[in-house]
């Protein structure tokens, strides 16, 4: 690809970047706002995305100059809308100045603080020190003056962290750097990427549209593409897959924001938000996903942005752009993964039942952002300080035992800092119960906006929009009486909490399948187990596909039978919150069991609930750090959370380091495997058979080539090896269909045929006095004369 080409690739990070300044919010009460000005932000982008592929699509335009005009455009977009924003910031601070100059001439007549709200209270335009106003920190003035917050805070964390602080940032830094070299080094060599991740793709390049086509492979066109359309982006962009593992790697930045800004929200200070950043950096599948291009991380970070925007409605009323954010995530989780919407309605009834009592609060409870935070003649009574709402991951000055979210709905005091334009001071009562529905409403028409044009596609296609009866009767539950329900969720954290230590395993297995049969359920009954596969299968070793989560998975159960039994001990400001939380994430992981069957895979299908629970795992943690204890027993507590997190560690450097099937050392290394061999480390044997059918259809000067395989077969590898001698993609068409209204192509229409799985399959669909070539795994056949 051209110079030109790459530098349109940086047209969307530099859209992200400006976005985030643009977004940063100006209420003085937000938490962590620079995680939500990142939320808000990927939010943006990604929709932009999404609605690009949507529209170009329509007008079978999927072409690199259009996809390239339409990023350009909104980088355009975003610069002029930062430069507004700090047009108008600078308006601000130019009328804001002649007052506080006022302030400070009062304050040294009377003696008195300029902000008149006495030594606590932070004014909301404080002087500097020459007396002159400046925007308070959580304004900022565009993208130079929040680049420079950022450089503030990381400054800041240095000279504030303690030691164990700085090592647990360390940590994560260390391991989302050596994730960016993998994924940037590694070739997309995921199983399911092969089969029908980047085949869709391809197909949508090579036909410039989402249109559906004949295909043998069903999850090409029925599995939800969110993820997908991404990754058409960087493929128009760059003409190949080498950037492709980054969706994934900043999905799994992106689950980090969420994740501690949760746990900002539910009063973790800055040391609670290492601790839980630290366990999901370490749990050995988001190190292993973060580099590959499977989709789960990023319907884990969508869900994770749904549940961060769900309770920043627990503190106040939500105005139209935290709609459309919600509704955004909504959507943005449906178009990437269906399941993650088990975790995201929980988390929208949590919402709606916080904005309705907030529609009940009396007018008189509400107070002023402005007055909440020390303005002048305040007398606030926020729990929230101002610094210590805003405070960042990075570091906020604050003593790591200070909640850094306090004042959430239901545990703070009746003036808490909900006000605002979208404060029920506005109308309470009736009028609060119609804003909320309306608000509702607005929710689900963006979501329906965002996945509605692929449900609808789905829908014409097979009559249902989730697909046909294949595909909804091979993942969800066929059964859900109660006893079905209780073998499946064993089975399921069986698999989720395996470990190295195979009599432990054996053990509690048998006690399932013995325990399942006594309660008159088979454990391996098809209505509650995926396809023809068997109950157990180890899952401890660390393959992308499979990897158990014990470690983080127990600190996450342990965080929510606390945060359920007693949550004033985990976060006394915002106990009522917390407790809510859990019960939602609980509730997700509970429908998770009800609603998808049992499969060895299965544990990757769990990172949305692992990414929405490891908050209270980090909140339990720092609050057992935080007790007064004994000498000798705050020494054992603390010596059990170093060796919790010292084999977390472990585990995430080993993933990193040996894992499957991308690694730093050993057999299949990224730095001396080749670039076809790292593809293939799943099937090695089949690296040299595809070559040798490639380049026998290519010799044959093929235009047009049939395609026979089964379901589960590699279809990528095809697109790679046949493209022209000017990288166009070749003609490929499926001589076998799943889709009744999509008929194959017929086998004499085609110049030359490969196959893959099936000879008998593949000798079927070859024309008689066709010569037909196979080995194990792949073959070709070529017409008399070619």
């Amino acid at each position: 690809m051209s110079a030109a080409g790459w530098m349109v690739v940086v047209a969307p990070v530099a859209a992200f970047v400006v976005l985030t300044s643009v977004l940063w919010t100006r209420r003085p009460d937000a938490v962590a706002p620079l995680r939500l000005a990142v939320v808000r932000a990927a939010l943006l982008t990604g929709v932009f995305a999404v609605l690009t592929v949507e529209l170009l699509g329509a007008l079978r335009a999927l072409t690199l100059p259009a996809v390239a005009v339409a990023w350009l455009l909104f980088l355009a977009a975003t610069v002029a809308a930062a430069r507004g924003r700090q047009r108008r910031a600078a308006v601000a601070s130019a009328a804001v100045a002649p007052a506080a100059r006022a302030g400070t001439l009062v304050g040294a007549a009377t003696g008195a603080p300029a902000s008149g709200a006495g030594p606590a209270a932070t004014p909301v335009s404080p002087a500097g020190p020459s007396g002159a106003a400046r925007p308070p920190a959580s304004v900022p003035g565009g993208l130079a003056s929040a680049l420079a917050g950022v450089r503030a805070r990381l400054a800041d964390f240095r000279g504030t962290a303690s030691r164990g602080e700085r090592l647990l940032a360390g940590t994560v830094g260390g391991l989302v750097l050596v994730e960016l070299l993998v994924a940037l080094l590694a070739e997309p060599n995921n199983f399911d990427s092969q089969t029908y991740h980047l085949p869709k793709v391809e197909h949508w390049v090579a036909q410039g549209s989402l249109d559906f086509w004949p295909t043998a492979i069903h999850r090409q066109v029925t599995i939800p593409p969110g993820a997908e359309y991404l990754l058409l982006h960087l493929r128009l962009l760059t003409d190949g897959d080498a950037l492709h593992n980054l969706v994934q790697w900043a999905a799994a930045l992106g689950c980090l924001v969420v994740a501690t800004r949760v746990v900002a929200q539910l009063g973790g200070g800055r040391r609670a938000q290492l601790l839980t950043a630290f366990l999901l950096a370490t749990t050995p599948m988001v190190a292993l996903q973060a580099t590959s291009t499977q989709t789960d991380l990023v319907a884990a970070a969508w869900a994770g942005c749904a549940g961060t925007l769900a309770l920043d409605g627990l503190r106040r009323r939500a105005d139209v752009g935290s709609l459309l954010a919600l509704g955004a995530a909504t959507g943005l989780t449906a178009l990437t993964k269906t399941s993650g919407l088990l975790a995201v309605g929980p988390l929208l009834v949590l919402w709606g039942v916080a904005q309705l009592r907030l529609a009940f609060r009396p007018a008189s409870a509400e107070v002023d952002p402005g007055s909440a935070t020390g303005g002048a003649g305040s007398t606030s009574t926020s729990p929230m300080p101002a610094g210590l709402a805003g405070s960042e991951l990075a570091g906020s000055g604050l003593a790591s035992s200070v909640p850094a979210g306090s004042g959430l709905a239901g545990s703070t005091p009746t003036g808490s800092a909900s006000g605002g334009a979208g404060s029920a001071g506005e109308g309470g009562g009736a009028a609060g119960v119609v804003r909320t529905v309306a608000g509702s409403l607005l929710v689900l028409l963006v979501a329906a906006a965002v996945v509605g044009p692929f449900l609808a596609r789905v829908t014409v296609e097979f009559g249902h929009p989730l697909g046909p009866p294949r595909l909804r009767e091979s993942i969800p539950m066929e059964r859900h009486d109660p006893a079905s329900i209780l073998v499946n969720a064993l089975r399921i954290g069986h698999t989720a909490f395996d470990t190295p230590l195979a009599p432990l395993r054996a053990g509690t297995a048998d006690a399932i399948t013995d325990g399942s049969r006594a309660i008159g359920v088979d454990p391996q009954d098809r209505a509650i187990t995926f396809g023809r596969e068997v109950f157990p299968v180890p899952a401890w070793y660390p393959d992308e596909d499979r990897v158990a989560f014990p470690l983080a998975g127990t600190l996450a159960l342990l965080g929510a039978v606390f945060a359920l039994a007693r949550p004033t001990r985990i976060s006394p400001a915002a106990s009522a919150a917390l407790r809510a939380y859990a019960v939602a994430v609980v509730v997700a992981v509970g429908l998770h069991t009800a609603t998808i069957k049992w499969q060895p895979w299965g544990n990757r299908l769990l990172l949305y609930a692992l990414v929405a629970a490891v908050p209270l795992a980090g909140l339990w943690l720092d609050a057992l750090l935080r007790r007064r204890l004994g000498p000798g027993r705050r020494s054992v507590a603390a010596g059990l959370v170093v060796s919790m997190l010292a084999a977390s560690a472990l585990a995430g450097v080993l993933a990193l380091s040996y894992g499957f099937p991308r690694r730093l050392v050993g057999a299949g290394s990224v730095f001396t495997t080749s670039e076809w061999d790292t593809r293939f480390l799943r099937r090695p044997q089949w690296a040299e058979e595809f070559r040798w059918a490639a380049a026998a259809v290519r010799a044959s000067d093929a235009r047009r080539i049939g395609l026979v395989q089964q379901n589960d077969n590699w279809e990528y590898p095809w697109w790679l090896l046949l493209r022209d001698e000017e990288g166009r993609s070749p003609e490929l068409v499926a001589l076998q269909s799943v889709l009744p209204e999509r008929p194959p192509a017929d086998p004499a229409s085609v110049d030359a045929i490969v196959c893959t799985g099936s000879r008998t399959a593949c000798a079927k669909l070859v024309p008689a006095g066709w010569t037909l070539e196979f080995r194990d795994y792949v073959g070709y056949a070529l017409p008399p004369g070619r």
